[in-house]
């Protein structure tokens, strides 16, 4: 096949990012993860002791970022910020209670959205965020949604955060602040999380990692 796109949507915690992984390696594509791009910036910010509220400064620093992704030894994709491996940093609950806020600038968007683009323009890739299918990428070839319950969504959450040892929130806190991205993602003016009217919604409550990809893969070799 020539150079295509796959984009893949939907809210915090769906399995995006790990299915994206999965369907790159597989069919041996690029990945590139936009949210990690988001997060980066965000701890870039925390790191200089900005105001995430303070727009001037958040849109001074951006032209001092070198956002890059490098694959490890083991070939997992990890998160560059000036040359600095920020793939657990940008994890945190800080990094995470403040992403929204700075994923809703404008000109934080402009930028990486150009960034993202050149990266689709010149490779096959598979790209996931909450605007890839709508706004990043809206020629994309193959385009997905993946939804589940913000139950199930924090429970994933809450596992994960034990596994890496990253988070004292409990399940309930962290379901309750995934509602609140939800919505404020939702309703958000520029770019707001929204199904793209010909993308293909997977529920996925109930469903395995490798059932997601599976059924993705089998509808791109249709």
């Amino acid at each position: 096949m020539s150079n295509f796109q796959i984009a893949i949507d939907g809210p915090s915690s769906s399995g995006k990012s790990t299915v994206a992984q999965a369907i790159a390696k597989k069919l041996d594509i690029i990945y590139i993860d936009t949210g990690a791009m988001y997060r980066a910036v965000t701890l870039a910010v925390l790191q200089d002791s900005i105001e995430v509220s303070d727009a001037e400064r958040v849109k001074k620093i951006l032209p001092t970022l070198d956002l890059t992704f490098k694959r490890s030894d083991e070939g997992i994709q990890e998160m560059y910020l000036n040359r600095q491996n920020v793939s657990r940093e940008i994890r945190s609950d800080e990094v995470t209670a403040n992403v929204s806020e700075i994923s809703a600038y404008p000109f934080v968007r402009e930028k990486l959205v150009e960034d993202q683009r050149n990266m689709a323009s010149t490779h096959s890739v598979v790209m996931d965020g909450r605007d890839i299918g709508t706004v990043v990428l809206p020629d994309a070839e193959y385009k997905f949604f993946l939804n589940a319950s913000a139950k199930v969504r924090a429970k994933r959450r809450f596992d994960e955060n034990v596994e890496k040892g990253l988070s004292n929130q409990t399940l309930e806190e962290i379901e309750k602040s995934i509602i609140a991205r939800d919505h404020y993602d939702s309703n958000r003016e520029h770019s707001p999380l929204k199904k793209a009217d010909d993308a293909i919604e997977l529920e996925t409550d109930h469903l395995s990692v490798e059932q997601v990809v599976n059924t993705i893969i089998d509808h791109i070799k249709k």
